[in-house]
Protein backbone atom coordinates (compact mmCIF):
# COMPACT_ATOMS: atom_id res chain seq x y z
CA UNK A 1 0.00 0.00 0.00
CA UNK A 2 1.05 3.81 -0.76
CA UNK A 3 1.51 6.04 2.51
CA UNK A 4 -1.83 8.10 2.14
CA UNK A 5 -2.14 11.53 3.09
CA UNK A 6 -2.34 11.41 6.80
CA UNK A 7 -5.15 13.86 7.68
CA UNK A 8 -7.08 11.87 5.35
CA UNK A 9 -7.19 8.65 7.29
CA UNK A 10 -9.06 10.51 10.33
CA UNK A 11 -11.26 12.37 8.35
CA UNK A 12 -14.73 11.29 9.15
CA UNK A 13 -16.35 9.05 11.27
CA UNK A 14 -15.39 8.10 15.11
CA UNK A 15 -12.19 9.34 14.79
CA UNK A 16 -12.80 12.44 13.26
CA UNK A 17 -15.52 12.75 16.07
CA UNK A 18 -13.15 12.38 19.10
CA UNK A 19 -10.34 14.63 16.88
CA UNK A 20 -7.57 11.51 16.29
CA UNK A 21 -4.93 12.71 14.49
CA UNK A 22 -2.39 10.21 12.60
CA UNK A 23 1.21 12.08 12.82
CA UNK A 24 3.24 8.64 11.71
CA UNK A 25 2.70 6.11 9.92
CA UNK A 26 5.38 3.79 9.04
CA UNK A 27 4.80 -0.21 8.24
CA UNK A 28 5.96 -0.57 12.08
CA UNK A 29 5.12 1.88 14.31
CA UNK A 30 1.97 4.17 13.81
CA UNK A 31 1.59 6.84 16.24
CA UNK A 32 -1.91 9.01 16.55
CA UNK A 33 -2.64 11.43 19.17
CA UNK A 34 -6.39 12.55 20.58
CA UNK A 35 -7.31 15.61 22.80
CA UNK A 36 -8.52 15.24 26.22
CA UNK A 37 -11.69 17.35 27.02
CA UNK A 38 -15.53 17.43 28.21
CA UNK A 39 -16.53 15.47 25.25
CA UNK A 40 -13.83 12.54 25.80
CA UNK A 41 -15.03 12.22 29.86
CA UNK A 42 -16.81 9.71 32.03
CA UNK A 43 -19.27 11.20 34.09
CA UNK A 44 -16.64 11.50 36.86
CA UNK A 45 -14.48 14.08 34.34
CA UNK A 46 -11.94 12.13 33.21
CA UNK A 47 -10.93 10.38 29.84
CA UNK A 48 -13.23 7.55 29.29
CA UNK A 49 -12.03 4.41 28.74
CA UNK A 50 -14.20 3.67 25.93
CA UNK A 51 -12.29 7.05 24.23
CA UNK A 52 -8.98 5.34 24.79
CA UNK A 53 -10.23 2.03 23.08
CA UNK A 54 -11.59 3.83 20.47
CA UNK A 55 -7.85 5.82 20.15
CA UNK A 56 -6.02 2.04 20.46
CA UNK A 57 -7.98 0.36 17.99
CA UNK A 58 -7.76 3.37 15.38
CA UNK A 59 -4.44 3.09 15.35
CA UNK A 60 -4.07 -0.81 15.45
CA UNK A 61 -6.42 -0.91 12.66
CA UNK A 62 -4.64 1.81 10.34
CA UNK A 63 -1.16 -0.43 10.73
CA UNK A 64 -3.13 -3.35 10.19
CA UNK A 65 -4.64 -2.17 6.93
CA UNK A 66 -1.15 -0.95 6.03
CA UNK A 67 0.71 -4.01 6.22
CA UNK A 68 -2.24 -5.70 4.62
CA UNK A 69 -1.15 -7.70 1.47
CA UNK A 70 -3.25 -6.82 -2.10
CA UNK A 71 -6.43 -8.26 -2.59
CA UNK A 72 -6.64 -8.40 1.44
CA UNK A 73 -8.59 -6.32 3.99
CA UNK A 74 -8.48 -5.69 7.82
CA UNK A 75 -11.39 -5.99 10.74
CA UNK A 76 -10.78 -5.54 14.20
CA UNK A 77 -11.50 -8.95 15.72
CA UNK A 78 -10.44 -8.60 19.25
CA UNK A 79 -9.29 -5.51 21.81
CA UNK A 80 -8.43 -5.50 25.08
CA UNK A 81 -7.19 -2.44 27.35
CA UNK A 82 -5.76 -1.69 30.77
CA UNK A 83 -6.34 1.54 32.20
CA UNK A 84 -3.27 2.58 34.09
CA UNK A 85 -3.72 6.60 34.57
CA UNK A 86 -6.46 8.77 34.94
CA UNK A 87 -6.34 11.86 32.74
CA UNK A 88 -9.03 15.27 32.57
CA UNK A 89 -7.26 17.40 30.00
CA UNK A 90 -4.61 17.77 27.86
CA UNK A 91 -3.30 15.76 24.91
CA UNK A 92 -2.80 11.93 24.63
CA UNK A 93 -0.71 9.99 21.83
CA UNK A 94 -1.30 6.26 21.08
CA UNK A 95 1.98 4.62 19.84
CA UNK A 96 1.48 1.34 17.60
CA UNK A 97 3.59 -1.29 17.10
CA UNK A 98 3.09 -4.93 15.49
CA UNK A 99 3.88 -8.12 17.71
CA UNK A 100 2.75 -10.48 14.88
CA UNK A 101 2.31 -10.32 11.08
CA UNK A 102 0.67 -12.85 9.41
CA UNK A 103 -1.22 -14.34 6.71
CA UNK A 104 -4.56 -14.31 8.37
CA UNK A 105 -3.79 -12.32 12.06
CA UNK A 106 -2.09 -9.24 13.34
CA UNK A 107 -1.85 -8.67 16.58
CA UNK A 108 -0.55 -4.90 17.83
CA UNK A 109 0.31 -3.41 20.69
CA UNK A 110 -0.58 -0.01 21.50
CA UNK A 111 0.50 2.12 24.32
CA UNK A 112 -1.09 5.43 25.47
CA UNK A 113 0.39 7.40 26.95
CA UNK A 114 0.33 11.66 28.04
CA UNK A 115 2.45 14.78 27.77
CA UNK A 116 5.27 13.39 30.06
CA UNK A 117 4.94 10.06 27.92
CA UNK A 118 3.22 7.99 31.48
CA UNK A 119 1.80 5.24 30.53
CA UNK A 120 -2.50 5.79 30.58
CA UNK A 121 -3.07 2.92 28.74
CA UNK A 122 -1.85 -0.40 27.22
CA UNK A 123 -3.73 -2.14 24.82
CA UNK A 124 -3.79 -4.99 22.32
CA UNK A 125 -5.24 -5.56 19.65
CA UNK A 126 -6.00 -8.78 17.20
CA UNK A 127 -6.85 -7.95 13.82
CA UNK A 128 -8.45 -10.25 10.80
CA UNK A 129 -6.72 -10.56 7.76
CA UNK A 130 -9.76 -11.16 5.20
CA UNK A 131 -10.90 -11.08 1.12
CA UNK A 132 -11.41 -8.51 0.02
CA UNK A 133 -14.88 -8.61 -1.52
CA UNK A 134 -15.36 -6.36 -4.30
CA UNK A 135 -19.19 -4.81 -4.32
CA UNK A 136 -21.01 -6.54 -7.27
CA UNK A 137 -21.45 -4.32 -9.88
Amino acid sequence: MTVPDLSQLTASGLAKALGILVTELAPHRIVASMPVTPDHHQPLGYLHGGASVVLAETVASIGAFFNCPSGKTTFGLEINANHVRPKRDGVVTAIGVPLHLGKSTQIWDVRIVDEQERLVCVSRCTIAVVDLVQPAG
